[in-house]
């Protein structure tokens, strides 16, 4: 049994998570409408162009959740997952998860999104196993603080190790799907790298290196 890993936004899906919970939040009236999503589409910008700072883009977006329980978050995720994130599921990537099941691979999300969406979302996929970045609470509610190491390139490598030291795994035969030059750190230490629909900085290494370039729709 291999590891079969998952980049989420782009890759699983045709869009970004985030992005589109900050529009979320905006409707549901926990954040200051075009503002708010001018500046966190700026932090977008500079996550393409592989000069973001997770620690900014986190700080920013989770402001919306500070004094919220899990449970109220979770209340109105679920409904965003079904309602606007399952019609950008690719089918491809369906298909391409179901080979691996086939094949008995471990299935496996590794995301810079918050756990709680990536969770939900994974969910929606079949798949239980996330690594994602993770939410510190304070007396059961969001504090707007992340914790731990963000799984944002070299830290989903760090957070990876970590995670197959945990479970008794290796990356033995893993392959790993991604769209970004931001995950390239993960992507050189696997067997099978796939660019899945790349930026431009990621098919030109794909490229190089001979990797296999997958078009997902």
């Amino acid at each position: 049994m291999a590891l079969a890993i998952f980049d989420l936004d782009e890759t699983l899906i045709n869009g970004d998570c985030a992005s589109l919970w900050t529009q979320e939040m905006v409707k549901l009236g926990w954040a200051d409408g075009e503002s708010f999503i001018a500046h966190e589409q700026e932090l977008m910008r500079q996550y393409a162009a592989g000069t973001l700072a997770m620690e900014d883009y986190m700080a920013f977006t989770l402001s919306p959740l500070v004094g919220r329980t899990p449970e109220e978050v979770a209340h109105v995720v679920e409904p965003f997952v079904e309602d606007v994130i399952e019609p950008i599921f690719y089918s491809d990537a369906s298909r391409t998860l179901a080979k691996h099941r086939e094949a008995g691979d471990r299935l496996l999300v590794i995301s810079a999104s918050a756990h709680f969406l990536v969770s939900a979302i994974a969910e929606r996929f079949g798949i239980d196993e996330v690594l994602a970045i993770d939410l510190e609470l304070q007396h059961g509610f969001y504090s707007g603080r992340t914790q731990g190491v963000l799984t944002y390139r070299e830290g989903k490598v760090t957070r990876l190790h970590a995670w197959l030291a945990e479970q008794n795994e290796s990356l033995a035969g893993a392959s790993f799907y991604s769209d970004s030059r931001n995950d390239l750190p993960l992507l050189q230490r696997v067997d099978r790298p796939f660019a899945v629909n790349p930026d431009p900085t990621l098919r030109a290494h794909a490229e190089q290196a001979g990797w296999p370039i997958l078009s997902w729709r």
